[in-house]
């Protein structure tokens, strides 16, 4: 059987995986390009059987302890008028207290900490090159030193440099869901604690999100919009991301202005394209994917940091126990249909979050005011389509 595995990208997927490869015996080497784990960032939810997961991996409790226990969402009209404020289990369909959100940046410090004496990790280091030799994969990193594994998985996200590697260029794979995005920190003018505050109008909308009592001081700011095609000359270029953002909002009310401002000045930008990947296949010979990298369902499903979970979770127990291409493919078969039936969740409900159409703000407001045709119910039941596996006996 397969023993030494190269995983390349340490946020989620990653980690938890080399977790459950060296928990089975496997000799593990991940590679991150950034030169440590990335802190900070908006939280994410575990949810269904991402819960389990953390919970076989004695994570749970900790991660528990660091819940972020959002309260209230608030609506927002054009004006910044309150249509309505629930709870998020309202919108979601989750069960409170079992569901955990927390901040991403804790997420991946957990699971980086349960694996970091178990696995090799080299921070600031990539692949350059793959090549399948039927018997290994020999990887060239960007560093230029060479290494052969017996297996290589890439974890590392949408834009996957060892996906294209394998599986050819990104954009046949890519399905742009008509949304750019830009993420960063400001400061709490608005004093918000354990809750949301989400405007929109149509084809912009902006989100404030105070994650908890301890980030007081500052508060997550995303600000959505529509765009028919990908700006993806804009990725590389750092002052033309907040000049496209910024043309986009010109002129809008609420609290946007200021938000524009934050963006301008945020040392922790993060912009990106709302998109998915569909791939008809996620390995090909002694090469697979997990995550985003594999399936990406975008912010807009909120289940792309539990699939990574769940899906880390089965490609090791399929590797197991059985060779590495029949490990592929039943790690697919368990995971496929559970997969689409999360990245459907992005196109049902977008309209919620970040209406396209002067229709659909009507309709967003009318269906809140109500608490009417909100997806809570429907989300539950695809949160919790898949049943893990027992845990197998480890090394």
């Amino acid at each position: 059987m397969s023993r030494s595995v190269l995983i390349s990208g340490a946020s989620i997927a990653g980690p938890a995986l080399a977790y459950w490869l060296n928990r089975y015996g496997f000799s593990v080497t991940v590679v991150e390009k950034a030169a440590a784990v990335r802190g900070g960032g908006y939280p994410i939810d575990m949810r269904g059987p991402a819960v389990e997961v953390l919970r076989r991996m004695g994570l749970e409790e900790t991660a528990r302890e660091r819940h972020v226990a959002t309260r209230r969402l608030s609506f927002l009209d054009a004006d910044g008028g309150v249509l309505n404020s629930v709870a998020p289990t309202v919108i979601t369909g989750d069960e409170a207290g079992y569901d955990i959100e927390l901040a991403r940046g804790d997420l991946t410090s957990l699971l980086y900490d349960a694996v970091r004496d178990d696995a090799e990790f080299r921070f600031s280091e990539s692949i350059a090159t793959l090549d399948d030799r039927g018997t290994g994969v020999e990887v060239t990193f960007a560093s230029g030193r060479s290494q052969t594994f017996d297996l290589v998985i890439g974890a590392d996200g949408l834009h996957s440099k060892t996906r294209s590697l394998a599986f050819g260029p990104e954009e046949q794979f890519h399905r742009y869901l008509g949304y750019c995005f830009a993420g960063f920190t400001m400061p709490n003018y608005l004093g918000l604690s354990h809750e949301g505050m989400s405007w929109a109008v149509a084809g912009r909308s902006a989100s404030l999100y105070a994650a908890g009592d301890r980030d007081r001081g500052q508060v997550h700011g995303f600000l959505v919009f529509t765009r028919a095609d990908a700006p993806f000359e804009a990725f590389a270029d750092p002052a033309a991301q907040r000049d496209l953002v910024a043309s986009r909002f010109e002129g809008c009310g609420w609290e946007v202005p200021r938000m524009v401002e934050a963006m301008r000045s945020a040392d922790d930008l993060f912009f990106d394209v709302v998109s998915q990947i569909h791939l008809p296949v996620w390995s090909k010979g002694r090469v697979a994917l997990a995550g985003d990298a594999a399936h990406a369902t975008s912010f807009l499903s909120g289940q792309g940091s539990s699939l990574a979970m769940i899906g880390a979770y089965l490609l090791a127990y399929e590797l197991a126990d059985a060779p590495h291409d029949v490990a592929f493919a039943a790690y697919e078969k368990r995971s496929r249909e559970f997969v689409e039936a999360n990245q459907a969740l992005a196109t049902g409900g977008s309209a919620l979050m970040s209406p396209r159409t002067e229709a659909e703000v009507a309709a967003r407001a009318s269906a809140l005011r109500a608490l009417d045709g909100l997806p809570g119910s429907e989300h539950s039941e695809v949160h919790n389509l898949l049943t893990l596996p027992p845990e197998r006996a480890t090394v």
